[in-house]
């Protein structure tokens, strides 16, 4: 997905249910490997580390990586 210079990212904080928006924006960037997620796709992240994450897949190898 291309991101116009329009875009901006968000700044949230994530909890065990969901996430605040702390900051508005259209995407995250994702912690691992800076690829922008749109808030709509949202569905990875860790509340420890407070970082989003791209796929399950990359936050499943972030929480291997962080134990």
């Amino acid at each position: 997905m291309l991101m116009s210079s329009g875009d901006s990212a968000a700044q949230l904080i994530y909890g065990p249910n969901g996430f605040r928006v702390m900051r508005a924006g259209q995407h995250v960037l994702c912690a691992v490997t800076g690829q922008p997620v749109p808030l709509e796709e949202l569905r990875y992240w860790s509340v420890d580390l407070q970082e989003p994450y791209a796929s399950a897949e990359i936050a499943t190898r972030r929480a291997l990586e962080a134990s």
